[in-house]
């Protein structure tokens, strides 16, 4: 199985030495002519505008056309990607995913934290950082909470996860993405 981490920023190299570590064949995607080679996608945190510049219209159609036949998951920034809209924005998404999303919800850089949330009913640690907050959802089956917040949701093949798993010991979310492949 062959997983490409879409490496235009953000901690790529984090979620490909997860993915490897789980069995994967993971390598970093940098232009969308790469992702013939992928099987599934994962698309990190980082800065969600940024990602839309440096994608360009090209880059951005190819990611909403992988992502509406392949497995895909987005992190923090890739969730915002996935979102089928924006509370607070105008900026382009995939519309993958049944989710609108408000960005920054959580705060600045400063306001980062560790929380402690439930994947399928059980504990987890979760990594939050400028995070985004799923502020209403379709047809998607809630897999995490923090509190009374939605935090990681599947609609078919799509992922999308407001904080960032890849920053914790927990393997269950990239354990669950593999097992869509």
């Amino acid at each position: 199985m062959n997983v490409g981490v879409l490496a235009l920023q953000g901690d790529f190299e984090a979620h490909r030495r997860r993915l490897a570590e789980l069995g994967a064949e993971a390598f970093l995607v940098r232009d969308a002519r790469e992702l013939d080679a992928a099987d599934a996608l994962v698309i990190p945190g980082g800065e969600s505008t940024t990602f839309v510049k440096l994608l360009g219209a090209g880059g951005l159609d190819a990611l909403r056309a992988f992502a509406a036949e392949k497995p895909v998951f987005g992190t923090c920034a890739g969730a915002i990607l996935l979102a089928r809209a924006l509370d607070d924005s105008t900026q382009p998404t995939l519309g993958a995913i049944d989710i609108r999303v408000r960005r920054n919800a959580y705060g600045r850089q400063l306001d980062s934290s560790i929380r402690r949330g439930e994947f399928r009913g059980t504990p987890m640690e979760m990594v939050f950082i400028r995070a985004p907050k799923i502020v209403s959802f379709g047809d998607v089956e809630v897999l995490a909470t923090e509190g009374d917040d939605v935090v990681a949701v599947r609609q078919g093949h799509v992922v999308a996860a407001t904080f960032h798993p890849e920053l914790s010991d927990d393997v269950r979310m990239h354990a669950l993405f593999l097992s869509l492949i």
